[in-house]
């Protein structure tokens, strides 16, 4: 049976604890510009300096997300990209880098498509785990089983708002690391991350032995530093989309400048304050 690559993800957030930063992690929509696009903008953040990379699959509701990845979101699916094309994103990136990529995904699509064969596909395709910010862990039992079953993350997300009765019961069956948003709200760039997010750290990590990941307003060096300096992990999305968006078709350029930014995000996470 082919299995997924949780433990490729586990090693990679391990070594950079080793190098004493956080790691970088990146997120880009499969199809956006397109899916060969999407692709190479994936290789780019890599190439860059990104240690992980979450594809997300595009949705016509992304509750979750802010209004940069909901214009690349609707780029991706006017263009018609399937969750085939999200399984193929995510085997040419792993493959061209041999570094862990996650899928980040609402339930419905994989309901629709079916546990048991979205996990065996997303194994096949060298997937390290999915990030399911809308599956209520009470009702996740079957997904887990599956994703236990094909060595694949299942990475939940908490809010600052999370009681830390309910962080433990998270934190007690998830795996890989736990996503904590940073604030309440959409995603998207903001002037400051600020104070919640570091509190959140410190709740979640008291529950668990978990690397906890820092997402939702992350843009530049100077916020990565912020959250390095709390936290295993940095997220970084909307910052991303938006270069790719504002390169307006530039394809080359749009690539030169996920990478330009990758490269000047990872720097923040490496400076010792």
């Amino acid at each position: 049976m082919t299995t997924g690559n949780i433990q490729l993800l586990g090693d990679t957030l391990a070594k950079a604890k080793a190098e004493d930063r956080a790691a970088l992690i990146a997120y880009l929509p499969a199809g956006f510009p397109t899916v060969d696009g999407g692709i190479a903008a994936i290789k780019a953040a890599f190439d860059g300096g990104a240690d992980v990379v979450e594809v997300g699959l595009p949705h016509s509701d992304p509750v979750l997300d802010g209004p940069v990845i909901q214009t690349a979101d609707d780029i991706a699916l006017r263009g018609g990209v399937k969750i085939a094309d999200v399984m193929r994103t995510v085997r040419e990136a792993h493959e061209a880098t041999g570094k862990p990529v996650l899928v980040m995904t609402y339930w419905n699509p994989i309901d629709r498509y079916g546990i048991e064969r979205f996990t065996e596909e997303l194994a096949a395709a060298g997937g390290a785990g999915c990030i399911l910010p809308d599956l209520p862990v009470q009702e996740s039992a079957v997904w887990r089983e599956h994703a236990d079953k094909r060595g694949l993350a299942t990475v939940f997300v908490v809010a600052p708002s999370s009681k830390d009765e309910r962080l433990a019961t998270i934190t007690s069956v998830g795996s890989g690391f736990v996503y904590a948003a940073s604030l309440m709200g959409v995603t998207g760039t903001r002037a400051s991350v600020g104070e919640q997010a570091a509190d959140l750290v410190r709740r979640t990590r008291a529950t668990s032995g978990l690397p906890v990941c820092v997402g939702l307003g992350v843009s530049n060096a100077t916020q990565a530093k912020e959250v390095a300096g709390f936290a295993d992990g940095v997220i970084v999305g909307s910052a991303f989309v938006q270069r790719i968006l504002d390169a307006d078709g530039d394809e080359a350029a749009g690539l030169a400048a996920v990478r330009e930014l990758a490269g000047e995000l990872a720097e923040g996470v490496r400076r010792v304050s």
